[in-house]
């Protein structure tokens, strides 16, 4: 492909940051990437590998003269560097981001922005439990999704430069707004991402299992749970915080399913459950269907 932005600006140098970068060099779509990370030890590890073209030790430094600068921070953060960079910003930049939530990101970041700056909110759907500069690997939005998120009135143009450099990065991608797409997010990242903390944490409380049984002969659904829960704790804290109303949502919905899966059993209702495994192993046979995951033992992750 193509160059699609002469400069990019990679604001936060974790696993969407640094698999943006191998991804865009992958197939040549930035002229040149900088970077720049709060930490110190995060730059030191970026100039260590090659992360990035060129990393700067100041984010008005990493943005200068950038066509596309990228917010790849918790969301709790987006305001405090938006407002930091702004003066920085090259007019007719585009300015993005990666975070899971979408109406607290815009509410926090566009105030900032300057006239004539673009805002195109945007979230890959595409993760690991890993993280920091040397998670990142180029193939990680494959045949993954990201969802653009256009304010009403953004420049349509800019709005399809960041889908076609997030296809050129391997993904497929479409557009939703802000309030759809916190929701949707509640059902399939944010609730069962608390379900996951939750299911490890109460195995670490129930002292008739020892901690060396549950480690030791944890077999695929437990396992599971461990590896969402291993996520950044500080990007899951913000990211709930952000969509409480979302989150609390579906987590009523999902206590009222558990209540009844309990009475079923209790009842010894074994055609309920039946039924409902039913149902919910479909869902599953639609996600494997839709190329979003394979059957395969490993749940598909080649690359962890």
């Amino acid at each position: 492909m193509s160059v699609i932005y002469d400069r990019v600006a990679l604001i936060g140098l974790g696993l969407i940051a640094s698999s943006m970068f191998w991804a865009m060099k992958r197939s040549g779509l930035a002229g040149e990437v900088t970077g720049y990370a709060r930490s110190s030890e995060s730059r030191d590890i970026a100039r260590e590998i090659g992360l990035c073209d060129r990393v700067c030790d100041s984010m008005a430094e990493a943005v200068e003269g950038a066509d596309l600068v990228v917010l790849c921070v918790p969301v709790g953060a987006m305001g405090a560097v938006a407002a930091e960079i702004a003066p920085a910003l090259k007019p007719g930049a585009t300015v993005s981001d990666v975070g899971s939530v979408k109406k607290a990101v815009i509410d926090a970041v566009a105030p900032h922005l300057p006239e004539g700056v673009h805002f195109v909110p945007a979230h890959p759907l595409a993760g690991t439990e890993h993280s920091g500069p040397r998670s990142g690997f180029a193939e990680l939005f494959d045949h993954r999704w990201c969802l653009v998120v256009p304010q009403i009135g953004a420049d349509r143009d800019a709005v399809e430069k960041v889908e076609k450099l997030w296809q050129g990065m391997g993904a497929l991608t479409g557009e939703m707004d802000a309030d759809h797409h916190d929701l949707v997010l509640a059902v399939i990242s944010h609730a069962p991402h608390l379900i996951a903390y939750t299911m490890v944490g109460v195995a670490d409380d129930i002292r008739r299992v020892t901690e060396t049984e549950v480690i030791q002969y944890s077999a695929a659904g437990f396992r599971d749970f461990t590896r969402i829960a291993a996520s950044d704790p500080t990007m899951w804290r913000d990211v709930f915080l952000s969509n409480k109303d979302a989150t609390l949502e579906i987590l009523g919905r999902f206590t009222e399913e558990l209540f009844a899966l309990q009475k079923a059993i209790r009842d010894g209702d074994g055609e309920h459950l039946h039924a409902y495994f039913t149902r919910t192993r479909a869902i599953r046979k639609g996600i494997i269907a839709a190329g979003q995951d394979t059957d395969a033992p490993d749940f598909g992750r080649g690359k962890v």
